[in-house]
């Protein structure tokens, strides 16, 4: 596993099996410019990091939107150079809500494909506890594929299911209450308005707004944690 401050420490083979991809597919994109390419490690071996991790999965999540391969590559090729992983995980945060809340039945082979690795009968229990999976039958599963990346991220860390099932409830009460005061704004600003009307502005101010929130949050993020560490403005 690797950090913001590590070497990259992956292998091809380990790139591909930690995105849910195929070693073919990873040499395709860095051929076509979509992944940048590897530091060269001893014995000329090329190693990948957290960014490629990253950029992989946003390409996986544009691809899964529907998006073909010369649209990735122009949105790809917009956005900096110099992005970190972080950077690359917000945008592809803003990428999945364009997605519409999905939930499905898969079997156990095509759940570890959807999570991106084999998940242990522990990873299981965990996600399940974290209400993204409920078990079925045997090798059935009903998923809810709009959490499922990020959970299996969250497996990860070093939480609890119960603390990240709190933090859940937290954002979830927050963005709704942050979603009815901007709806109460926006009717204000519209008072004469058709259904629609009201369907055309938020498909313009939907991007928009998760964006900003996004940004506004990450932001607000890094202060309180200066702030738990005790460090100043430019720490």
């Amino acid at each position: 596993m690797t950090t913001e401050a590590e070497d990259p420490t992956l292998t091809i083979d380990e790139l591909a099996a930690r995105s849910g991809v195929t070693v073919r597919t990873v040499r395709f994109y860095g051929t076509r410019g979509l992944l940048p390419p590897p530091e060269i490690g001893p014995r000329r071996v090329g190693r990948y990091g957290r960014e490629h991790l990253a950029r992989l999965a946003l390409i996986e999540e544009l691809r899964l939107q529907g998006m073909t391969l010369a649209a990735i590559e122009r949105y790809l090729g917009r956005l900096p150079a110099d992005l970190t992983a972080q950077d690359l995980a917000v945008h592809r945060a803003v990428v999945s809500s364009w997605a519409p809340e999905t939930v499905e039945t898969v079997g156990r082979a095509e759940l570890d494909r959807r999570a991106g690795r084999r998940l242990t009968d522990d990873d299981v229990r965990r996600l399940t506890a974290m209400d993204v999976l409920a078990r079925l039958d045997e090798d059935g599963y009903r998923v809810d594929t709009g959490l499922l990346r990020l959970a299996v991220q969250l497996l990860d860390l070093p939480f609890s299911p119960e603390v990240i099932l709190a933090a859940r409830a937290t954002l979830l009460d927050h963005s709704r209450a942050a979603a009815r005061e901007l709806s109460t704004l926006l009717r204000d600003a519209v008072p004469e308005h058709t259904p629609q009307d009201v369907r055309t502005l938020s498909a313009h101010m939907q991007p928009l707004v998760i964006q900003a929130l996004l940004t506004t949050f990450q932001r607000s993020l890094r202060e309180e944690v200066r702030e738990w560490l005790g460090e100043g403005e430019e720490g």
